[in-house]
């Protein structure tokens, strides 16, 4: 049995979102992608939390969560990890947008673009797959190297079954993904006065 609390969120479609903004209701859309992934396109009058971020000062910014909140990410998984803390926060009025960005855009839904860049997920599908033939070409000439293929495989498989990435959150580090983002304590500012 987990230790992890459950979610208290609703999951919602984009036409749900997109009705509800358009009705002028009093909802806040928190995107928990990297800011990198935020520059490249996001949801109008959505706010970048990124989810190291959310998970390192949950308590502040769930403290100024009043109002309903849809939690958004590239397809619902990073959004739904934010969702499970944020509600360990005590936070109660939350939604994960189903399908996330990827949704959103097929929907039709206006996205603010800005500096292109690959998503996450897509470095992680690069690295881990050149790794992969690498070790496999490699291991013709030292068997052995097939093992890291395994170690491959094997981390792919934990991340699926846990619904976090190790090898994502590692990326997310590197300078290519790194844009000036907002620091915690403007975030919240932004919060309560908007």
């Amino acid at each position: 049995m987990s230790n992890t609390p459950a979610s208290t969120s609703t999951t919602v479609d984009a036409q749900w979102l997109a009705e509800r903004r358009a009705a002028g209701a009093d909802l806040l859309v928190l995107d928990v992608r990297t800011p990198a992934e935020f520059e490249s396109a996001h949801i109008e009058g959505s706010y970048n939390v990124p989810l190291d971020t959310l998970k390192e000062h949950r308590a502040d910014i769930a403290r100024h969560l009043d109002t309903d909140v849809v939690l958004v990410c590239r397809s619902g998984a990073r959004a739904e990890q934010a969702d499970v803390t944020l509600s360990a926060a005590g936070s109660d009025n939350l939604h994960v947008l189903r399908g996330g960005m990827g949704a959103w855009e097929s929907s039709g839904q206006r996205v603010v673009r800005g500096a292109q860049r690959w998503e996450l997920e897509r470095q992680v599908r690069l690295v881990a797959g050149g790794i992969v033939l690498s070790s496999i070409l490699t291991s013709t000439v030292v068997p052995r190297a097939k093992w890291v293929a395994g170690g491959i495989g094997a981390g792919l498989t934990f991340a699926a079954l846990s619904n976090t990435c190790a090898m994502g959150m590692l990326l997310s580090k590197l300078p290519y993904n790194q844009v000036k983002g907002t620091d915690p304590a403007q975030l919240v500012a932004q919060l309560t006065g908007r």
